[in-house]
């Protein structure tokens, strides 16, 4: 969940539409429209990237009349579908997955469930990815990938990478070449499956 109390607005005068706001906005708010940059105020999620990155300061920030709440309506999902999908991206349904909104993987889950796309689509519909914008982009691409879902970047776009690889994804070889070494994957995984499997805490399973 995130309140939003901020929105972009731009200074069409000092704007040379040179489209780095659309580049990096995480929900696609903003785009260039006859040379000049565009605000959709109901997508800002106020992260400040496209102030943060206009090399002609054309975009400042600004306190919005009325907060906006970002959260998905966890009621509208089966959630066991949401443990399903949580643990098939091999994370916990519970456990947080963007420190900047405190949001948890089953908050990403259920955006997927309830149509998100993208990153873009769930960065919109849950406020992830509207903070320092970079420890999330992971979770989000092996919770989509989980469900079938293999998005590509915006054309044009720098806002996320591909997804890294995790534990599970290192070669045999490659833990036998280390394990002399001082690394334990096997015991990691072990480790990390635990941890996915534990108990809810705020709600009941089934």
């Amino acid at each position: 969940m995130k309140v939003v109390n901020l929105v972009a607005v731009v200074d069409e005068e000092k704007c040379k539409a040179c489209r780095t706001c659309e580049r990096v906005c995480p929900v696609l708010a903003i785009k260039v429209e006859n040379r000049k940059a565009v605000v959709d105020a109901e997508r800002c999620r106020g992260c400040a990237a496209c102030e943060q990155r206009c090399p002609d300061y054309a975009i400042t920030m600004v306190k919005r009349e009325e907060p906006v709440v970002v959260v998905v309506n966890m009621d509208g999902v089966d959630y066991n579908q949401v443990i399903e999908l949580c643990r098939r991206a091999r994370l916990h349904p519970e456990q947080i997955i963007c420190y900047c909104t405190a949001t948890r993987a089953e908050e990403v889950a259920a955006a997927i469930l309830q149509g998100a796309r993208s990153p873009e689509d769930v960065s919109f519909m849950t406020g992830v990815r509207t903070g320092c914008k970079v420890e999330c982009i992971q979770p989000i691409l092996r919770l989509l990938k989980a469900a079938g879902i293999e998005p590509a970047p915006p054309k044009g776009g720098w806002q996320w990478y591909g997804r890294t690889p995790t534990v599970w994804d290192i070669p045999e070889e490659v833990k036998q070449k280390y394990a002399s070494r001082g690394f334990y994957f096997d015991e990691d995984i072990k480790l990390f499956e635990r941890v996915i499997a534990a108990p809810l805490q705020g709600r009941r399973e089934g």
